[in-house]
């Protein structure tokens, strides 16, 4: 992790917006560019005045480029008096899946806020997982915990998409002080090309040189992601690190599942990968 993309809405309070970011970048020894994304104007049709209406429209959004693309200086001079040794701005349009798809390539880590103001946060933020291409760690609303993570949670149920957050989090794993592996229900053997070699995840982290201990988690389906929340919560854990989407992400995504409960509920940080 030797790059760190932060997303944030707003730029008019560098600690509160990408604070956590920066002294994870710090702890990393990683650079951190900052993104800013507006939104492309949309064009309202068939109503009285539509034209002078999107006139006004139009005249905010650009005002908001400008302000965004002004406040790159400040923000690179603030991640460096918080002792980032390399940090960057950027500035776009659209919206942020799209965006990220593009971005996400440069990128070895997306770190966002869910924000509480928001209705159905997980929709968007769902989208966002799917398509930005990097790991996502999302924080809770408002995060002001430490970016040294001593206790991270491995939610494990044998898919590709676990495993693949797991490697994803080596960086985190190796600085950490204990690791719990919460083990759900391993998904249907016979769902699996034969062939395939049987995977052990402790012989898998014991040889990156980290060792875990193990906690079985019951739940499955819809009851997954409390039950995995809760179980993480009583391992003091700092950090929960899982797959997103590790069933069919039509089925998650209209019928709830661990990944849709813990993008719009979760009270600890996540590290995600699809």
């Amino acid at each position: 992790m030797n790059d760190l993309l932060a997303l944030a809405d707003r730029h008019d309070d560098w600690e509160a917006n990408f604070g956590f970011a920066a002294r994870l970048a710090v702890h990393l020894g990683a650079r951190l560019t900052g993104l800013n994304i507006y939104p492309t104007p949309a064009v309202p049709s068939g109503l009285y005045g539509a034209a002078d209406t999107f006139a006004m429209i139009l005249e905010s959004v650009r005002k908001a480029e400008t302000d965004a693309y002004a406040a790159g200086d400040a923000f690179i001079a603030w991640a460096k008096a918080q002792g980032v040794h390399a940090a960057a701005w950027q500035v776009a349009e659209g919206n942020p899946w799209t965006v990220l798809q593009r971005l996400g390539n440069r990128h070895d880590l997306l770190v966002m806020a869910r924000d509480a103001g928001v209705a159905d946060s997980h929709v968007e933020l769902g989208q966002i997982l799917l398509h930005c291409g990097l790991p996502l760690l999302l924080l809770p609303p408002a995060w002001k915990g430490p970016a040294q993570f001593d206790c991270i949670a491995l939610a494990w149920n044998g898919t590709v998409e676990a495993l693949r957050a797991i490697h994803a989090a080596q960086p985190l794993l190796q600085r950490a002080r204990r690791i719990v592996i919460l083990r759900g229900e391993l998904r249907d053997t016979y769902a699996e090309i034969g062939w395939l070699p049987p995977f052990d995840l402790n012989a898998y982290l014991a040889f990156h040189g980290v060792q875990a201990e193990m906690q079985g988690i019951a739940e499955s389906g819809d009851a997954a992601g409390p039950a995995l929340l809760e179980a993480a919560h009583l391992q003091r854990a700092d950090l929960l690190v899982m797959g997103g989407y590790g069933r069919s992400r039509f089925s998650e995504w209209m019928l709830g599942g661990a990944t849709r409960h813990l993008l719009g509920q979760s009270t600890l940080p996540l590290l995600l990968r699809h």
